[in-house]
């Protein structure tokens, strides 16, 4: 039992040591880090938006009628294959 009394202190003084997440310093602390790092963000103007929105639709179409069709396809040969 004595062991045990040992470790729990060692633990006690390890987290008084460490100040927890959720104190109010640490969340403010975390929040200027947050707006410093938003600060350094390079955002792309809007006709590159659209132009990458764009090709995702794009290619999302293109790779669902392709999977949709190959889809089909082995359907069908499974169904001849069954019969």
């Amino acid at each position: 039992m004595a062991g045990k009394s040992k470790q729990s202190s060692k633990q006690v003084t390890a987290s008084k040591t460490e100040p927890s997440p959720f104190a109010p310093s640490q969340i403010k602390k975390f929040v200027g880090e947050v707006q410093a790092e938003f600060s350094k963000i390079t955002w792309p103007d809007k006709k590159v938006t659209l132009g990458l929105t764009g090709m995702v639709v794009l290619l999302t179409f293109i790779i669902s009628a392709y999977l949709g069709t190959v889809d089909v396809i082995l359907g069908k040969l499974i169904g001849m294959i069954l019969r």
